[in-house]
């Protein structure tokens, strides 16, 4: 059971290819040329602008009112223009700085959406992770869907903020066990299924322990292994929720102190408003439950003040309703959302 905030392993989220500002939202602004940018501060304390190219105007995320600022940056990384390429190094570098200025262990660094190319994804995954080690104080997540995505980033990672982490191993993938081995890594083992995602709790834990017999097969230490127990969005279906922390429990009750729980956290709250609310809610119930290690925004979510978190507050009372399955299609708390009571 966590007890302190320093007891809490972080592996910050936001560099990541799918994260999205909105268009209209505070950190969005139309230049005086009519080019829509993000907004950011470089090292020197400039402000300084992520400019949206023509190309993402005809995503369906900006149709959608969404800018997928990670996935502009990485392709102007990427991109021949040198002004370009020190925009988007410079844009990942602001980031870092805030994710471990709020106590960040770990960057997870994602590119999968970047492209469906697995041409561009590969040397994609690579200049990211060059980027982020030039600066960056703490160890590298290194997040794909793809065996060869994570072995780009692998690659060339040198090691001088100390042992990567891979994530993640899935039994639909078990040879990324090799990397894990031949890297020295640590690793993310998550509870999906070989060809589908787990329906309830009992598949997740009978997930996990179907990777966990090959995880022992590499003679890898518990201590290394970090069981993702994954979190759906609670307003796809009620019991999500309860899934998750109930999978946290088994998992826990099954390996020990030694193997660390996580999960992306903020999954849960997606689709549904003041979603800093509802994701403090359940991490405090995740830490209940048994997770050591969560996958999350710092800047966002304080550990030290969720364990702190009042649960006789009324909007805490009725997020812990919803995350437990006792507010079907998140009625109530939609209706206390409506009437200015989630403050």
């Amino acid at each position: 059971m966590i007890n302190r905030p320093e007891d809490f392993t972080i592996i910050g989220e936001n560099i990541h290819a799918t994260r999205v500002v909105l268009r209209n939202g505070k950190r969005a602004t139309t230049l005086e040329d009519g080019t829509e940018a993000v907004v950011f501060t470089d090292e020197e304390g400039q402000t300084r602008y992520l400019r949206v190219p023509e190309s993402f105007k005809k995503t369906q995320a900006y149709e959608q009112g969404q800018l997928k600022h990670f996935m502009i940056a990485i392709l102007k990384g990427l991109d021949d223009d040198p002004v370009e390429r020190a925009v988007g190094r410079d844009y990942i570098r602001f980031e870092i700085r805030r994710q471990c200025e709020a106590g960040a262990h770990f960057l997870d660094l994602n590119v999968d959406e970047v492209s469906y190319d697995l041409e561009i994804q590969k040397p994609a995954m690579a200049w990211l992770v060059r980027t982020v080690q030039e600066i960056s104080p703490i160890p590298a997540s290194i997040d794909s869907s793809n065996t060869d995505i994570i072995e780009a980033g692998l690659a060339v990672y040198d090691g001088r903020s100390g042992r990567p982490m891979i994530n993640s191993v899935a039994l639909e993938r078990l040879e990324t066990l090799e990397l894990v081995k031949s890297h020295n890594a640590r690793v993310i083992v998550t509870a999906s299924g070989s060809d589908s995602m787990p329906q309830d709790d009992q598949e997740r834990v009978a997930n996990v322990n179907a990777v966990m017999d090959a995880v022992r097969s590499y003679d890898l230490p518990l201590s290394d292994v970090t069981i993702d127990c994954l979190v759906f969005p609670i307003s796809v279906a009620s019991e999500y929720g309860l899934h998750y922390l109930d999978a946290v429990k088994e998992v826990r009750k099954t390996y020990g102190s030694e193997v660390h729980i996580t999960g992306g956290l903020s999954n849960v709250s997606f689709g549904l408003p003041n979603r800093k609310l509802i994701n403090d809610t359940f991490i405090n119930l995740s830490i209940g439950a048994g997770i050591d290690t969560g996958i999350i925004d710092p800047v966002q979510s304080k550990i030290g003040a969720i364990l702190d978190l009042d649960t006789d507050q009324e909007p805490v009372r009725l997020a812990r309703a919803m995350l437990l399955g006792h507010d079907d299609f998140c009625s109530n708390y939609l209706r206390a959302w409506r009437a200015g009571q989630l403050s």
